[in-house]
């Protein structure tokens, strides 16, 4: 009552019944927000959108401070429009979040950075939008695909985690297994949480340290050089296996085979993809 009293009465409302409701609205999300915030937010959902035309699609991860607010309405429905919102844009990673969503819309036309307090507002608890990526074909012959653990409900592509695949066409044989092949690369990809594409991809400080460890247990073994690089050979190729999707084993298909090999078999090749989930 208090509250509805001072919204009427500030000078900007003098009075006027819809501009107190807006009033209330601000001051309330405002309020709602400087009391949640800094509260450790380790829950949410990963939400992703493919555009209608297939080529660009993006990943939204945006964190809560329970499970029980992340599966709200609420919460999922600005989930999926922090995603809507990325396809529609620019196709590159969005490093600025906060100049995102204070120029986004969602489908009804409001700012996002608004949505995001109505949401606030409503679930008392601190929300945060973690981060979105995008991915874009890289040629015509391409196929985007997605996958979503843990969904919260029919209406919303959001869950715990979420993968988007980019699965490139090279022979006439692919365009029959394109889009179910990229689908199961996607399941493959939350399941399996490549760190990277491929070999090529992995830093060079990175591949360098793994052979630092494997030179430091092997110190003393008195083994020539040449057995010595054949050993860290062998042990690169077990570490790619498991932090690159090209070389890792294929969980979903029969036999799981490398990813590689797989797609080149029905004539494809994978040339990018994204994972966002939920968790410390």
């Amino acid at each position: 009552m208090m509250e509805c009293k001072k919204a009427l009465s500030s000078p900007e409302v003098d009075n006027d019944i819809d501009k107190a409701k807006e009033w209330l609205r601000k001051h309330g999300s405002a309020k709602a927000s400087s009391k949640v915030a800094g509260r450790e937010a380790l829950e949410g959902l990963v939400g992703i959108h493919i555009a209608n035309d297939g080529t660009v699609a993006s990943v939204a991860k945006v964190a809560s401070e329970t499970d029980f607010a992340s599966r709200s309405e609420t919460f999922s429905t600005f989930v999926q429009s922090v995603a809507d919102a990325a396809a529609a844009g620019d196709a590159a990673d969005i490093e600025d979040v906060p100049g995102f969503l204070a120029t986004a819309k969602n489908a009804e036309g409001k700012l996002l950075s608004e949505s995001l307090n109505d949401a606030i507002l409503a679930i008392r608890e601190n929300l945060q939008v973690d981060s979105i990526a995008l991915l874009q074909s890289s040629t015509p012959d391409s196929v985007l695909a997605g996958y979503v653990h843990g969904r919260a409900s029919p209406e919303v592509t959001c869950g715990t985690a979420a993968a988007l695949v980019e699965v490139a066409i090279t022979s006439d044989k692919g365009k029959q297994n394109a889009a179910e092949a990229a689908k199961k690369l996607a399941m493959h990809v939350v399941a399996a949480k490549p760190q990277y594409l491929d070999p090529a991809a992995v830093p060079d400080d990175v591949v360098a340290k793994e052979k630092e460890i494997v030179l430091e247990k092997m110190k003393g073994s008195n083994k020539p050089p040449e057995i010595l690089e054949k050993i860290i050979a062998g042990q690169l190729r077990k570490f790619y296996e498991g932090i690159c999707l090209t070389e890792q084993a294929h969980m979903v298909a029969e036999g799981n085979p490398k990813v590689s090999k797989a797609l080149k078999g029905m004539g494809l090749e994978v040339k990018a993809f994204r994972l966002m989930g939920m968790g410390k």
